[in-house]
């Protein structure tokens, strides 16, 4: 059921992006008077169609559900010579290159458009998230020497606001690429208000590739360590630790929150422990002893109680108007830093592990509908912006590479020749081809691991 659900919450993504990026080169072709002879979802053999229309355009169903395309009226495919006059007016070739340039931009440009109304509509819904309040700093960590030591409330990060974690985590990390020290305002536990500035410089590549907050010693807080329902006749029932026990010392060891006090136990499996804490103002000194657990070929410790986790939330909404600002400044922002990151990997800064393939992309469509609509949304939002910013990419095949076609003939005033096209879109499929095989690389590579 899991694979299913992957797969399912996976072609309901690729269906929109797919429809939604054809729709605009659709509606932006027959705005332009340009006949569209096909609209089709999938590529390869068509399973179903249906004629529709003035033009009796064929809106298709294909076989292989990776894509889509938009045909057009187009000499450079179709046998023209034929043809009526009002029908020869309509034919993509003979636009003025401005028509052709909104024609072949459209496509990207709704994908931007999809992410935009996403995003306002989470916005004005209301995302709940961890608040940006932060764990115990270790000490050494580039955290600690900024001054920060845990309990603080970041508000803001070079002076833009933040009110949820992962708006902390956005804005650190694309001054991490750019090395550039990220100045945060915080409140202290006490009340009082203080700006830090952390330093990111000592970031390395492969740092960004994962939990690069942490390695900074920015982690977010956790309840304090505490014993939540207890399993009869486990570990802990046994040793007699009850339901609302607060754990201060393990084996002497002050335990910060309860992630700490988890993670000692999983670490701990067979090993007695001597747990020190208070009950309803009490103090208790108990000892137990973890069960040893096998989970995913590793081995762990559990006492089969529970510990609460769950972060501090907040719910950032917004009125409509901020709301479309907000978006529209969060779908550029990705789109940056996805051109960013594409720069850096082609100068050696950034690891090419972090360009995924569809089975990554996969994974992350059905771990998102599982985690609720919300998550989905967000993933299909970011999805769609990197579909945007990688067509525009001036390689020949997509529709950057038309775009920069266009852009030569306006300033050429004459058209690529057809040989140097045709060099031109074998490169590009070759690039292409040579991208995917590293994503489904990496995505294999992912799957081992």
């Amino acid at each position: 059921m899991t694979l299913l659900h992957t797969v399912l919450a996976f072609l309901v993504a690729l269906a929109l992006l797919v429809v939604v990026h054809e729709l605009g080169h659709y509606l932006v072709a027959r705005w332009c008077g340009v006949k569209v002879l096909r609209f089709s979802v999938g590529m390869g053999k068509i399973v179903y169609s249906r004629r529709i229309g003035p033009d009796q355009t064929e809106w298709a169903l294909s076989a292989l559900p990776l894509g889509g395309y938009v045909k057009m009226l187009d000499a450079r495919e179709q046998d023209v010579s034929k043809l009526p006059p009002e029908d020869l007016a309509r034919e993509f070739t003979r636009q003025s290159v401005w028509k052709r340039i909104a024609i072949v931009a459209a496509g990207p440009l709704a994908n931007f458009l999809l992410a935009i109304v996403v995003f306002v509509g989470l916005y004005s819904y209301g995302i709940p998230e961890p608040a940006t309040r932060l764990r115990a700093v270790p000490e050494m960590s580039a955290a600690h020497q900024a001054g920060l030591r845990g309990g603080e409330l970041v508000t803001s990060v070079n002076a833009e606001p933040v009110e949820i974690w992962s708006d902390l985590r956005w804005k650190v990390m694309h001054l991490a690429l750019e090395k550039t020290p990220a100045a945060l305002g915080v409140q202290r536990a006490d009340g009082g208000s203080a700006t830090v500035t952390v330093r990111l410089d000592e970031l390395s590549p492969s740092d960004l590739e994962g939990d690069f907050l942490a390695k900074l010693g920015i982690d977010l807080a956790r309840p304090k360590a505490a014993i939540g329902k207890v399993v009869p006749d486990g570990p802990a029932s046994q040793a007699g630790l009850r339901e609302g026990d607060v754990i201060h010392e393990v084996d002497g060891r002050p335990m910060l929150d309860g992630l700490a006090f988890v993670e000692l136990i999983r670490a701990s499996a067979g090993k007695t422990l001597r747990v020190t804490g208070e009950r309803a103002g009490v103090p208790f000194d108990i000892a137990v002893t973890p069960e040893t657990h096998v989970r995913n070929e590793q081995t762990i410790g559990r006492i089969q109680a529970e510990v609460p986790l769950a972060p501090e939330m907040v719910t950032a909404r917004d009125s409509l108007l901020p709301a479309i600002g907000k978006a529209v400044r969060k779908t550029w922002d990705t789109s940056v830093l996805t051109l960013k990151m594409l720069g850096k990997m082609l100068i050696g800064e950034v690891s090419w592990k972090n360009i995924t393939g569809p089975i990554t992309i996969a994974d992350y469509a059905g771990q998102t509908a599982r985690i609720g609509v919300i998550s989905y949304l967000t993933f299909i939002a970011f999805i769609s912006i990197s579909l945007g910013v990688m067509n525009l990419l001036p390689i020949p095949v997509l529709d950057g590479g038309l775009l920069l076609y266009y852009s030569l003939e306006l300033l050429t005033g004459r058209a690529i020749p057809e040989r140097i096209g045709e060099l031109a879109q074998r490169a590009g499929v070759g690039i292409l081809m040579m991208l995917m095989a590293v994503a489904v690389f990496n995505d294999i590579i992912r799957l081992m691991s």
